[in-house]
């Protein structure tokens, strides 16, 4: 394998067998790069991997085109590259004859049109998401995903100093109408039967020291229920003080989708917006997520799972 110098991400990988050239070109300034010259599989030669995995850290998110090859178990497979095991959704069910793919799909509530990063209801996130398009529309449906890295780095020292401080209650009991208020019906019925089925409560700090860069990101998103140790009415202003410098169009990139790409974004340093502006056509993605680590915050304490509660209404159905 060798590394195109449009890149500089693993500079001295050693060429390998497969004598793959990679190119890894940025797609916005701050967040986000296309990988090309891979055809992507669980067992790549790890030079291959390494450049992979260091263009996915600086960069946040990576894509990849043509990937049409892929199938839900070679999907699966993919989590090996970046470091982990595949894990299911803690309460939606994955398609049949998949152990852990998720699907999304517009015809069926499939419509992530709100900011977040996934699964932050739990303590142990997932690390990574793999995405793959199987349907896309003609026009619209693009995501959009922010650096939540860059957005801490440009707080000024003293919204950084309160951010670091500060600690919030992420649920999946979230105020959904208000949080997507153009969704279907539907889609909030799901959420309601599917996507709750089981609530959880779980403290994380505003800012977690990532594992591997050792960088401060901000978590936030719409699974935060309010900040500990304050009102509700003043949560919500908080929230939307650091929410609006982790959205600011410099610390984003938008993608356009093609059947074949697969995106995989660091869970820990993201926020990510599915655009729903697609009208009545289809938009079918399927993904993957990679198992992550309980967050640390800046004073070394670890993010707690409150409380775990199965609705009683959804327990006694199942029995």
């Amino acid at each position: 394998m060798t590394v195109s110098p449009a890149t500089s991400a693993h500079q001295h990988a050693q060429p390998s067998q497969q004598l793959q050239q990679i190119q890894v070109l940025p797609v916005a300034g701050r967040i986000g790069a296309e990988i090309r010259g891979v055809r992507l599989s669980a067992d790549l030669d790890r030079s291959t991997v390494d450049a992979i995995r260091a263009a996915w850290l600086k960069h946040k998110v990576v894509f990849f085109r043509n990937q049409q090859h892929l199938d839900e178990a070679s999907q699966e497979a993919l989590t090996r590259l970046f470091g982990g095991a595949p894990v299911a959704h803690p309460t939606v069910p994955v398609i049949p004859g998949s152990s852990y793919v998720l699907e999304l799909d517009s015809l069926h509530g499939g419509r992530a049109n709100s900011w977040h990063t996934d699964v932050t209801f739990v303590d142990a996130y997932p690390r990574a998401s793999i995405l793959r398009a199987l349907v896309v529309p003609a026009s619209g449906g693009d995501t959009v995903w922010a650096n939540t890295v860059a957005a801490y780095e440009d707080l000024s020292p003293t919204l950084r100093e309160l951010a670091d401080k500060l600690w919030a209650l992420h649920t999946n009991e979230y105020d959904y109408a208000a949080r997507r208020p153009d969704s279907s019906l539907e889609a909030y019925k799901k959420y309601q039967e599917v996507f709750t089925s089981t609530v959880y409560e779980t403290e994380h700090p505003l800012v977690r020291v990532h594992p591997e860069t050792g960088e401060r990101a901000l978590l936030l998103g719409h699974f935060v229920k309010r900040f500990l140790g304050l009102s509700s009415h003043d949560s919500a202003h908080l929230f939307q003080v650091f929410q609006e410098h982790i959205t600011r169009l410099e610390n984003t990139v938008r993608w356009r989708w093609a059947v074949g790409d697969v995106a995989v974004w660091d869970n820990r340093a993201t926020q990510h917006y599915a655009i729903n502006d697609y009208g009545d056509q289809r938009r079918v993605v399927r993904r993957v997520t990679v198992d992550g680590d309980v967050p640390v915050g800046v004073d070394g304490r670890r993010s707690v799972l409150r409380s775990k509660t199965p609705k009683p209404e959804v327990a006694a159905a199942a029995e």
